[in-house]
């Protein structure tokens, strides 16, 4: 079995280094064709001498040796389309560069492949990586749930899923693919996707949906784990409000690739929201309407935008 785990990374140089200590401690299961393939977009900090250091460092001891990659056109979607042009066939496994895998990562990817022989792609669990820093908001489940939430959370449970069963639309940092279904339906919109660290998304979400429309079942496994890094200046109200916007947009462009009119709903819950801003007195009510007008705007303008592939 061929695996190549493909990591996409700009200008975070020491959480890279933390995932490729992640992959390093997980435990390795036998008998599979395995490879790191690091894709440095357009990065400008040490991110390519520390890479250099990692490989010479690897040379005859029991560090996993890796291959990277320069893109210089700045975007996650032109870094991920460059991996796969290096990549003939076999499979896929995305990682982000501030994630690090559970220490049953690759066992449980290999055991997915194994026991689902004929399904092309597979996704996991997203977890914030918790430091007990956080503020206590961000585990509120309740009314005032702040979505998207500032740090990436897929958990659907602890019970395998198929889009055949359901619909789920699962983050890109934890996605398993065969080579062949990206020959079927083609690479990720360069359209959509952060540059730098914009904030933009959906590629991920654009290819998932691409994929289900092409018959192509997605299942979830969920002791294929990942944990995210918490970055606790992400949790600020203004990164919540770009973030909403942002990510509303490109998952409004994604569903609708095509310029469309702009639902009335949307004007009635902006109208909504608006009011819960200025008439409540709940910091935390003014901080959940806050990010959601944020997101309706993102949906409004995602409307009017047309998606070009």
């Amino acid at each position: 079995m061929k695996l190549t785990l493909v990591i996409c990374t700009y200008n975070r140089s020491k959480l890279l280094l933390k995932t490729l200590t992640s992959i390093n401690n997980a435990d390795m299961p036998a008998q599979v064709d395995f490879k790191i393939l690091i894709i440095v977009n357009a990065c400008t900090d040490d991110t390519v001498e520390q890479l250099q250091a990692y490989q010479n460092q690897s040379t005859g001891t029991h560090l996993l040796p890796i291959q990277f990659i320069e893109e210089l056109n700045a975007g996650k979607s032109y870094a991920l389309n460059k991996a796969l042009s290096l990549i003939d066939d076999g499979w896929i496994g995305f990682i982000d560069d501030d994630h690090r895998v559970d220490e049953q990562y690759l066992n449980s990817v290999i055991t997915a492949i194994n026991d689902y022989p004929h399904v092309g792609l597979f996704c996991g669990k997203i977890i914030p990586d918790w430091t007990g820093q956080e503020p206590d908001w961000v585990h509120d489940e309740g009314r005032y749930k702040i979505t998207p939430f500032p740090v990436p959370n897929f958990n659907l449970g602890d019970k395998e899923l198929s889009t055949l069963e359901e619909l789920f639309i699962p983050g890109g940092g934890n996605l398993i693919v065969h080579k062949k279904v990206f020959d079927l339906i083609g690479n990720f919109s360069e359209a959509l996707g952060p540059v730098g660290h914009n904030l933009m998304g959906s590629e991920d979400s654009d290819f998932v949906l691409r994929a289900i429309k092409a018959k192509q079942e997605l299942i979830y496994i969920p002791t294929i784990v990942q944990y995210h890094y918490v970055e606790l200046n992400h949790l600020k109200l203004s990164y919540l409000i770009l973030k909403s916007f942002q990510r509303n947009r490109s998952i409004t462009l994604a569903h609708f690739p095509k310029k469309t009119k702009i639902p009335n709903y949307l004007w009635a819950k902006l109208g909504q929201y608006i009011t819960g801003i200025i008439f409540s007195f709940k910091v935390k009510s003014i901080r959940f309407c806050l990010t959601k007008s944020a997101g309706i705007v993102g949906q409004i303008i995602g409307h009017i935008q047309s998606l070009h592939y």
